[in-house]
């Protein structure tokens, strides 16, 4: 960041509908390797339960955030529903 702000980080919870299709694992998981090697990704996980899990991103703004939330092969092929939050982690 040019004006020496500190980098924001935006988690993102991904909940999976009744129609989640574990055809997308994969390509999710290959989507969550080409944030982490771009420094964009900060720290990723399912849930115990298997109910979805999340994914904490170290951007810019909220709308670079949601704009990488909507092309996540999870969005794209309707398996599950992204939902992004601005996180203050400590």
């Amino acid at each position: 960041m040019s004006d020496g702000s500190a980098i924001k980080r935006y988690l993102v919870m991904a909940m999976r509908k009744p129609n989640f299709n574990e055809a997308v694992v994969a390509p999710h998981l290959a989507f969550l390797d080409g944030l982490r090697l771009a420094g964009k990704l900060e720290m990723t996980g399912g849930f115990s339960d298997k109910s979805g899990g999340a994914y904490v991103l170290k951007v810019d703004t909220l709308a670079e955030a949601l704009a990488i939330a909507a092309d996540d092969p999870l969005t794209t092929s309707d398996s599950s529903t992204l939902t992004v939050y601005e996180w203050n982690a400590r």
